[in-house]
């Protein structure tokens, strides 16, 4: 059987096929009537809407990419659940790139991989400089994820300094007078790890606490071997925490292991804080304490500006004499998030 088309929705329901069409995109100067006709029409005949004509006649492709450093990690592959939601509801549909970090990876992505293929980008870059962001002519619209870059594209994050800061608090609020962060690096920088250390620095700083450099565990990657490798190396090295901020749950979940395979109890003797609420970290034992960003929120700010990045570019399309006009500066949001109690600082029968 012939799959409908307009011009037969548009006999079946006695209208022109641009009544159609109108009811279609919703086009407002339609009568209740009509549009409840039309609409009947639809339905029974089983019509559906040509979307990839809609976006090539649109110049567009309705594809959109979300470029994340591994798709392995909880955290995006939670936030990747989102993003696909929320371009759902606006008719997109998401091409999902993992860079490995790789700074090839991350500019031919940020470049929309030497095509048209896609209209718009939501990268989490973990190599990317402020130079390769703002000197992109020509390239699809962008939107950045986490603390890295903040300039030369739209940029959505959550305020991890502050998050960090209140985790830490919280801790000492709990008497514990030895934090150790797992995954701190205290060298400056720009990224999500600098922020979230130096939001642990300054509450102890605030609590008179004195800082001292073998508090800070780095690791080479945010995984939990990472965490609990970090972990064992400082307990095996002498140190006596009674507390951990660890930088993400994998680490957190890591440093678990390690502590209980030393002998401590959590949270006891160790009380432990991660950061980004995925799912293992309800389930683990004890449940884990963690900083919750929004990450519905993220998704759909990110989704939301990238579509009317896309918008303005059709509507104001690049020249050398026209410039930019009609494109907004970039924006920076900040999302909410919060501090979830469980087991892991709390005790038994927590969150």
């Amino acid at each position: 059987m012939a799959r409908p088309r307009i011009k037969d929705v548009a006999r079946h329901a006695g209208v022109s096929e641009k009544t159609v069409s109108n009811v279609i995109n919703d086009y407002v100067h339609v009568s209740d009537r009509t549009r409840r006709v039309v609409r009947e029409a639809i339905d029974h005949l089983g019509y559906r809407v040509n979307l990839a004509g809609r976006h090539l006649r649109k110049g567009r492709t309705g594809i959109i990419a979300l470029v994340v450093p591994e798709l392995d990690v909880p955290y995006f592959a939670e936030l990747a659940r989102h993003v696909i939601r929320e371009a759902e509801q606006l008719s997109l549909t998401v091409l999902i790139h993992q860079s490995g970090a790789d700074r090839e990876h991350e500019l031919a992505a940020l470049a929309g991989f030497g095509s048209d293929f896609v209209d718009g980008i939501i990268l989490s870059p973990l190599a990317l400089t402020a130079d390769d962001v703002t000197d992109r002519a020509g390239a699809p619209p962008t939107v950045l994820l986490g603390e890295l870059l903040e300039e030369g594209a739209d940029h959505v994050a959550i305020d991890n300094e502050r998050a960090a800061r209140e985790a830490t608090e919280h801790l000492i609020g709990l008497g514990r007078r030895t934090v150790l962060a797992v995954g701190g690096r205290e060298a400056p920088g720009l990224g999500t790890a600098e922020a979230r250390t130096r939001g642990y620095l300054a509450a102890l700083a605030g609590a008179g606490i004195v800082h001292r450099p073998e508090a800070l565990l780095p690791v080479d990657d945010f995984r939990m071997p990472d965490g609990a490798r970090a972990v064992t190396r400082a307990l095996s090295a002498g140190a006596r925490p009674d507390a951990l901020l660890c930088l993400n749950d994998q680490l957190a979940l890591g440093a678990l292991r390690a502590l209980h395979e030393h002998g401590l109890r959590v949270p006891q003797d160790v009380a432990v804080v991660g950061f980004d609420d995925v799912e293992g970290g309800r389930f683990s034992v004890p449940t884990l304490s963690t900083v919750a960003p929004d990450k519905a929120a993220v998704a759909r700010v990110a989704v939301q500006l990238l579509h009317r990045r896309i918008e303005e570019a059709a509507q104001s399309p690049l020249t050398p004499d026209s410039g930019s006009a009609g494109i907004q500066s970039p924006q920076d949001r900040v999302v909410a998030h919060r501090l979830v109690l469980r087991e892991s600082t709390e005790g038994p029968g927590a969150g």
